[in-house]
């Protein structure tokens, strides 16, 4: 089973990088209540997030009046919105940023973060939205090294695997366009 979850985890693409995360124990297996109220609010998360993302990524280059408006009104609202983050969850208040890689399947993190047991919370947090944190259930699956873990995370059903997926692409997707652009 590990080296078929391990095999899943390396065949997609995944985001990595700096992230604000932490880990909490979890008894296992979750009750199913439990399972359904986190796949709802993780529901609500990436839809939020990608409601935000895309926003942002529609910055027309267009220089009529509407569309400057439109620009003016989308600073604003950024503006808000880093507000009210820094209102609900303020930085001093955030776990630090660690190195983490993570696609639909798992994750690969510091083993130092993994609690003892059989499963973990791993919320995770996005600098788009850091008021809303995105909450796996994960299970250490195999040790990398010394230093890292592969958590699996607990089946996920189609459509928030299927979000996270669009999350994942959506990140690859923007690293990769800045890699080019500092490439010219």
């Amino acid at each position: 089973m590990q080296d078929q979850a391990w095999q899943a985890f390396s065949g997609r693409v995944s985001c990595e990088g700096q992230w604000h995360f932490d880990c909490v124990p979890i008894e296992w297996p979750l009750p199913a209540i439990e399972t359904s109220r986190l796949a709802e609010r993780n529901a609500n998360t990436l839809a939020v997030m990608a409601a935000l993302e895309e926003r942002r990524a529609e910055q027309a280059e267009d220089d009529s009046p509407l569309a400057q408006e439109m620009l003016r009104m989308d600073a604003k609202l950024n503006a808000l919105i880093d507000i009210v983050n820094q209102l609900l969850v303020p930085v001093s208040s955030l776990p630090s940023r660690q190195p983490l890689r993570f696609n639909a399947v798992g994750a690969i993190l510091p083993a130092a973060l993994v609690p003892p047991g059989e499963a973990f919370l791993l919320r995770l947090r996005f600098d788009t939205c850091l008021s809303l944190p995105l909450e796996l259930v994960a299970r250490p699956e195999k040790p990398l090294d010394e230093s890292r873990i592969f958590a699996l995370f607990a089946p996920l059903g189609d459509a928030l695997g299927d979000a996270i997926e669009r999350l994942v692409f959506r990140h690859h997707r923007r690293k990769v366009a800045v890699a080019r652009q500092s490439a010219t």
